[in-house]
């Protein structure tokens, strides 16, 4: 594939990238090289705003996924929706749930979900985000909740074990 092959908005990105972080990138065309210097540039505040372009930007929409879930952690709240955004509508349906999915567990951490809600919401909640609510979220309340109607075994025990 030849550079003109890859889209001009993406050959820029990764050139602001490479900027960023100090890294050369060996083969523009790779898509695993893509991915390391996605990956090395995902600590780097300052690469944000670039990393951000190449995501928008990359045709490669497994790899665009994957980069955007390795973000939704790292970013506030309110920039979550414009990388969940950059992705295709065919492969956004992951980090909309991811983003959904950190914004429940931080209401949980901050006391915004009503505790009387939660057994509610449960059945909503994925695997990962009950696993995430066990390790992060200390509310008794909440842990009651989980380890009484957690989706697995090891949720339900894990849960009690937390409980003391």
């Amino acid at each position: 594939m030849a550079d003109a092959e890859l889209p001009p908005e993406l050959l820029d990105a990764l050139r602001q990238l490479e900027q960023h972080i100090g890294r050369s990138l060996t083969d523009a065309h790779d898509g695993h090289a893509r991915w390391e210097l996605y990956r090395a540039a995902l600590v780097s505040d300052a690469a944000r705003p670039a990393l951000l372009a190449a995501v928008t930007a990359e045709p490669d929409g497994a790899l665009a996924s994957g980069v955007v879930g390795e973000v939704l952690e790292r970013v506030t709240r309110g920039e979550r929706d414009a990388w969940v955004q950059a992705l295709a509508p065919a492969v956004r349906a992951f980090s909309e749930r991811r983003a959904r999915e950190l914004g429940v567990l931080e209401d949980l951490r901050s006391g915004a979900i009503a505790l009387d809600r939660a057994p509610e919401l449960i059945d909503g909640w994925s695997d990962w985000l009950q696993s995430r609510i066990v390790a992060d979220v200390s509310d008794e309340a909440v842990l009651r909740v989980l380890a009484a109607s957690g989706r697995t075994k090891r949720i339900r025990r894990t849960a009690a074990e937390a409980l003391g």
